[in-house]
């Protein structure tokens, strides 16, 4: 008897076989590659490709979308996804993903669910790959358990999904970048996409641009090479130009925000500065003249010319100041 697990979560849908492949799945489609990845990632060092076991879901569909890589490799099972919006319900689907790799591995292995000894699962590693336009840190854990409406104190749930959540961003997580030569590429090749939008032109021509870029120096050369018109279309299918286009206004004017509030503070604290010295010549001088004067006045007292009493008038507004320095100045003389 075959188990069909996914009945119990009644979540397949129709093939939608129009649905096209995303970039980051496309390029990733090479087991060498693949494996690189996955290399990086976990700081192993796996050499032969065909050791990876590519599982992707390629007949179900959740939610409108395919899930994007699942291989197996050593007694891992591995789900990679890609996101350019940021979704905090990526545990969930993640369940009903796993749910279905778990369900073709039993089954291919030719467990039984009625056997009566433990069937063993290879271990279970999710990872998003994040490079959407809101900022996100460079990785962000999301578990399934936190949205559960009733926590539970000293209860553990008696189900949990979790997935890493790693931002690609050009810029972002140079160490994975620095290890992973394709995934470096991807992220480089986006970011142009990005800045040539950014420039005015139309995303037609901001991709165009962008791949005879990349194919100038070097990035996914030999991808772009052979399936140029494939990776454009793709592209253009995937961008929201209109989206796209908004962030980066909002991030213009908000880095203009952020330069101009510095440049203001910088020039008051410079003005300050300016103002401050100004006021403390001014100052000074006033104390200078203020202690000339107290030199003289303490003169004619010690001649006899005056009595302090008479001092102190002449001292006028600043009378007391000169009061406590004359007494100062006989006491250091003690």
């Amino acid at each position: 008897m075959r188990i069909r697990l996914s009945k119990v979560f009644r979540f397949r849908r129709k093939v939608n076989r129009k649905y096209k492949d995303v970039l980051f799945r496309f390029i990733f489609r090479d087991k060498k590659d693949l494996l690189s990845l996955y290399n990086a990632i976990n700081g192993t060092d796996y050499k032969n490709p065909e050791e990876l076991e590519i599982n992707t879901l390629e007949n179900v569909i959740y939610m409108k979308m395919k899930n994007d890589l699942s291989f197996l490799v050593g007694a891992s099972m591995n789900l990679y996804e890609h996101q350019s919006t940021w979704n905090p319900n990526m545990p969930l689907r993640g369940l009903f993903y796993f749910a279905e790799l778990y369900e073709r591995y039993i089954n291919g292995q030719g467990y039984r669910l009625t056997g009566s000894t433990r069937i063993p699962l290879p271990f279970p590693n999710y990872i998003v790959f994040y490079n959407g336009l809101e900022w996100e840190a460079e990785r962000t854990e999301l578990a399934l358990s936190e949205a559960f409406e009733e926590q539970r104190e000293g209860l553990r749930p008696a189900l949990e999904c979790r997935a890493t959540i790693l931002n690609i961003n050009s810029g972002h997580n140079r160490e994975l970048m620095e290890k992973c030569r394709r995934l470096h590429e991807y992220a480089e090749f986006i970011q142009r996409i990005r800045d040539n939008l950014q420039k005015g032109m139309a995303l037609e021509k901001a991709v165009e641009k962008s791949i005879e870029y990349c194919l100038a120096h070097g990035i996914l050369a030999d991808i772009l090479r052979k399936c140029q018109m494939e990776v454009q279309n793709m592209l253009l299918e995937e961008y929201d130009e209109k989206a796209e286009r908004e962030y980066l206004r909002k991030e213009s004017l908000e880095e203009g925000i952020k330069r101009g509030i510095e440049q203001g503070i910088k020039q008051g604290i410079e003005q300050g500065i300016e103002q401050g010295i100004r006021q403390g010549v001014i100052q000074g001088r006033q104390q200078g003249i203020a202690l000339g004067s107290f030199e003289v006045l303490a003169k004619f007292v010690k001649a006899g010319i005056i009595t302090i009493d008479q001092a102190k008038e002449h001292a006028g507004e600043r009378k007391e100041e000169f009061i406590l320095w004359y007494q100062k100045r006989e006491n250091d003389k003690i």
